[in-house]
C-alpha cells in the first residue's frame, strides 16, 4: 500500500468535496443549524401533569378534583391500547384506567383496580401526584378514606430520578444527521469520478485498486467523525467519557462510509444518489427518535447498526455510561461495520470492472 500516492488521493479529494457547492453548503449550515436549534430548546423538564383517561364510567369526585386542581390535566381516550400509545408517544405523563364497575366498588366501600401506565420519565415526585390523585378522589367519592394500593407499569426504561431535557435527548439524533449526511457527498464524489471516468484514469497509473478504495474511506471517515465531533463539543456531548463518545463517532464514520460505498455502488448520477441515500438516512435515524420517544418502538430497532451509535452516545453524555456498560454496543457496531464495508467495497469493485 503507497501511503504517499493515498495522501495525494485524499487531498485532491477533500479539495473536490468543496468544490461541490451543494454538500459545502449543507454540510456548514447543517452544523451551525443543529448547533443553533440545541441551543434553542428549553433547558429544564416540564414537569406539568398530564394524565390520560380511560374510564367507561368516570367518578363524579374525579371531575371536580380537575376543576379545582391547578397544573392537572385530564384527557379522556377512546381505548387502553390508545392510552398505551399517548405514553408512550410522550402525550401524557401518566395513563389511569379504571374498571367499568369503579362506582360500584366505591359504594360498597371496596378497592376498585385502577391500573396505571408511566412514562419512562416521570419523576418521583410526581408518581406519588398520582397515587394522592387517587387517593384524594376515592375519598371525596365516598367521604372515607381508601387504602387503594395501586402497581405502575413502565412503559420504556424508568427514568426516575434521571430526567432529561429534550434538547439532551437529541444529541445523539444530530449526531447521526451529521453522520448521515456524508453519504451524500462521499457518494456523490465517487459517483461522478465514475460519470467522468477519472477512477479509470487514476486506475491506468501505477496505483492499485485498494489504495484507491483506502483514499475514499479515510476521506469519507475523517469528513463524517470531524463533523460530528465537532457538533458534539459545541453542544456538551463530550463532558462525559470523552474517549468512549470518540470512539463511537469513529466506528460510526465508518458505518456512514461503508454505506456510502454501497449507495455509490447502485446509483447512477446526482439524482439517484438522493433517491438511494434518502431511504436509508431515513432508516438510520430511526433509533434516535425512539430515544426521543421512549417505548414507542419495539427491540426491532436493535437490527439498524445506528441502534448501538445511538445508544451509546446517549449512555455516556446523559448517564456517565463506562466502558462496561457499552462495550457489547460497540463491538456489535464494529461487526456491522466490517460487514457493510466488505459489502460495499466488492459492489464498488464490480461496477469499476
Amino acid at each position: 500500500m503507497n501511503w504517499r500516492t493515498m495522501g495525494i488521493l485524499v487531498s485532491k479529494d477533500f479539495t473536490l468535496f468543496f468544490r461541490n457547492r451543494f454538500f459545502a453548503v449543507i454540510t456548514i449550515l447543517g452544523l451551525v443549524a443543529y448547533a443553533a436549534v440545541y441551543f434553542v430548546m428549553p433547558s429544564s423538564v416540564n414537569e406539568t401533569l398530564e394524565i390520560g383517561l380511560y374510564a367507561p364510567v368516570v367518578p363524579p369526585a374525579l371531575e371536580v378534583m380537575q376543576e379545582a386542581e391547578g397544573g392537572l390535566e385530564i384527557e379522556r381516550v377512546e381505548s387502553e391500547e390508545a392510552l398505551r400509545g399517548g405514553v408512550s408517544g410522550g402525550q401524557y405523563m401518566a395513563g389511569l384506567v379504571f374498571p367499568a364497575d369503579i362506582m360500584e366498588k366505591f359504594e360498597q366501600n371496596q378497592r376498585p383496580e385502577i391500573k396505571v401506565y408511566v412514562a419512562s420519565d416521570m419523576p418521583d415526585e410526581i408518581r406519588e401526584v398520582v397515587n394522592s390523585l387517587i387517593t384524594e378522589m376515592a375519598y371525596l367519592q365516598t367521604a372515607q378514606a381508601l387504602n387503594i394500593d395501586w402497581q405502575p407499569e413502565i412503559l420504556g426504561r424508568d427514568m426516575a430520578g434521571q430526567q432529561i431535557p429534550q434538547r439532551d435527548r437529541i444529541r445523539s439524533l444530530f449526531a447521526i444527521f451529521i453522520l448521515v449526511t456524508e453519504i451524500f457527498g462521499l457518494a456523490g464524489l465517487i459517483s461522478e469520478e465514475v460519470e467522468r471516468r477519472t477512477a479509470w484514469a487514476l486506475l491506468v497509473t501505477p496505483m492499485a485498486v485498494r489504495d484507491l478504495f483506502t483514499a475514499k474511506a479515510v476521506l469519507g471517515t475523517i469528513m463524517a467523525f470531524s463533523q460530528a465531533f465537532l457538533l458534539l463539543a459545541v453542544v456538551g456531548g463530550l463532558g462525559e467519557q470523552p474517549l468512549i463518545v470518540v470512539t463511537a463517532l469513529l466506528l460510526g464514520a465508518v458505518l456512514v462510509t461503508g454505506v456510502a460505498f454501497l449507495v455509490a455502488s447502485l446509483a447512477k448520477g446526482f439524482l439517484s444518489i438522493i433517491a438511494w441515500s434518502v431511504p436509508v438516512l431515513v432508516v438510520l435515524i430511526i433509533p434516535a427518535i425512539g430515544i426521543m420517544m421512549p417505548g414507542a418502538i419495539s427491540d426491532w430497532i436493535k437490527a439498524i447498526p445506528s441502534y448501538y451509535l445511538t445508544e451509546t452516545i446517549y449512555q455516556v453524555s446523559n448517564f456517565g455510561a463506562g466502558w462496561g456498560d457499552v462495550w457489547r454496543d460497540l463491538l456489535i457496531l464494529a461487526g456491522f461495520n466490517v460487514a457493510i464495508l466488505s459489502v460495499g467495497v466488492l459492489a464498488l469493485r464490480r461496477k469499476f470492472q
